[in-house]
């Protein structure tokens, strides 16, 4: 019964973060949404609404992680990988009526200063999923600096297509986006297999 209090005030936090922000989501908020006595929260998250917020967001950010660390690592071709990427976002926001989107961004524009290890976990996020698609380019045969700006393109359009798709309860753009970016990518990979087997013939 602790248990199921415990997920449930995290679930319930979870969404009301991706939902209100930082600042928009209070304890009373959390508590209202998840039923769960003043006293039981206290007692599992004893440094009250930061401490949750901070759970709430390492879990957040390790299941992204997982996720994309498992879909470029399945497909041999990038620009294949990354076009599931996009699509799963683009389901994603379907499934959810496009009411939810990144579930760190509301985090970061709140820009918390006075938690610092929350401002520490949302930076660190976006360079390990950075770092996952620079990886995968690498792999690839991507020259690394050209690798670093693809990966920084692909997060980048993410986050704001799902700004886009929201506002205008569609996830066309991003689909159509998705294309342009595979076939960037797929350039990418291209010239860089040219490069290596120019190396080779004058070496």
């Amino acid at each position: 019964m602790a248990n199921d209090t415990r997920t449930r005030i995290l679930e319930t936090t979870a969404l009301l973060l991706r939902q209100r922000g930082y600042h928009g989501t209070s304890l009373n908020d959390i508590l209202g949404a998840s039923g769960a006595p003043r006293g039981s929260l206290y007692f599992h998250f004893p440094g009250g609404k930061d401490q949750l917020v901070i759970e709430v967001t390492r879990d957040s950010v390790a299941d992204v992680t997982k996720r994309l660390g498992e879909t470029l690592a399945a497909e041999n071709d990038p620009a294949v990988a990354v076009r599931h990427i996009y699509h799963s976002v683009g389901r994603m926001l379907e499934d959810n009526d496009f009411s939810l989107g990144c579930p760190i961004a509301p985090v970061v524009l709140d820009s918390p200063k006075d938690v610092p290890e929350l401002a520490e976990l949302c930076r660190s996020a976006f360079g390990q999923w950075i770092g996952l698609l620079q990886q995968a380019f690498v792999r690839a045969g991507v020259p690394e600096h050209r690798a670093h700006a693809l990966a920084l393109l692909v997060e980048s359009s993410l986050e704001g297509l799902m700004v886009i798709a929201r506002a205008t309860r569609d996830r066309a753009p991003v689909l159509v986006v998705a294309d342009e970016v595979a076939a960037l990518i797929e350039t990418a990979v291209l010239a860089g297999g040219e490069t290596r087997r120019h190396a080779g013939a004058t070496a």
